[in-house]
């Protein structure tokens, strides 16, 4: 019947609008290592009839220079956490998106839907990013080494693994741990304790193997060094992958509480085609894709409550610092065993 003919009309336009996207059209993805694996990619791109682009970052220093090439038009979508997020926001280098578009967040918990609530989402009442996956950042630890599981992030300084520690290679992540610590706030470190932090840090460096990117590196530097501590700056995806590779390895959260880190994805301002990377968050919130991420990862997703959940109180979430430019200016000169002038601002 001809009058049914509009109907039909508006409803593939709202229901499906990746049919409009050609055969021709990519989507440029910037995310770290399992996020878009190359079977869901490869389904993805069967379903829509468009190529996935997918650039992997190691860290959120890295993920910070990729995004700022070409005010961001080098990508469509990111995935990043919330305090990056925040920071980026900050910089114009994302644009509002519409949750409602996006049907799969139905599917979500509902305290990641609570927008509002999750810190460094929203700006000016809008949303910027859909939550995605997270995690805490414990301890793993060689059991064979460890008569008793260690308690605190100070047993990354223990003499006793001098060369036996891995750290992650991140300037952020890095003075946050250091300022925790010594007892201190690990995200507003005041400019007279600058000094002690980055002394701390240099005395981290002289006690570690080395400090990894990826987490695959982590896991064939830890077997091949015998390695006796290893901070998991990607949770329990590592624990995972080590348990996995035949490791005899523990994981604790260490007293003073461990860093935690939701990543969401968010559409970059530069973004070629907004409904396509719709259509990849909506994608990626299908439960067999959230699944895979953890069955394969190891990480936490948003859909499904994890099993063994730590309690809150023992998780500190990631927070904007009070001055990144000065956390990676310093950290540079420490990893490359210069002693910054500590008593100036880089």
């Amino acid at each position: 019947m001809t009058y049914l003919r509009p109907l039909l009309f508006t409803l593939l336009t709202v229901l499906t609008p990746a049919l409009a996207h050609a055969g021709s059209q990519t989507l440029r993805l910037l995310a770290w290592p399992g996020y878009a694996d190359a079977d869901l990619v490869a389904e993805f791109e069967a379903r829509h009839d468009v190529q996935v682009e997918v650039t992997l970052v190691g860290s959120d220093d890295k993920l910070r220079s990729k995004l700022a090439e070409n005010q961001g038009g080098n990508y469509d979508l990111i995935a990043a956490n919330t305090a990056e997020i925040e920071y980026y926001i900050g910089r114009h280098l994302l644009q509002p998106l519409q949750p409602a578009r996006i049907a799969n967040t139905t599917r979500q918990l509902w305290r990641f839907r609570d927008y509002p609530k999750i810190p460094g989402i929203m700006a000016a009442g809008k949303v910027y990013a859909i939550p995605y996956t997270y995690s805490d950042m414990g301890l793993i630890y060689d059991r064979q080494q460890f008569a008793e599981p260690p308690t605190s992030i100070t047993s990354m300084w223990d003499p006793r693994y001098r060369g036996k520690v891995l750290a992650f290679n991140g300037s952020s992540h890095n003075f946050s741990l250091a300022s925790q610590a010594r007892g201190r706030d690990p995200f507003n470190i005041a400019a007279e304790e600058f000094p002690q932090v980055a002394e701390q840090l240099i005395a981290l460096r002289r006690n570690v193997l080395t400090f990894y990117a990826l987490p695959e590196e982590a896991v064939s530097l830890f077997r091949e060094h015998s390695v006796a501590l290893l901070f998991a700056n990607y949770g329990r995806q590592q624990l995972k992958q080590l348990r996995d590779a035949g490791a005899d390895v523990g994981y604790v959260i260490p007293r003073e509480g461990a860093l935690a880190w939701l990543d969401c994805w968010a559409i970059s301002r530069g973004a070629r085609d907004v409904a396509l990377a719709e259509a990849w968050i909506d994608f990626t919130l299908e439960a067999h894709v959230s699944r895979a991420l953890s069955e394969r990862q190891g990480l936490s997703n948003t859909l499904e409550e994890p099993s063994g959940t730590d309690k809150p109180g023992q998780l500190i979430w990631l927070r904007p610092v009070e001055d990144d430019a000065r956390r990676a200016a310093l950290w540079q000169r420490i990893l490359s065993g210069e002693r910054p002038p500590l008593q100036e601002a880089p």
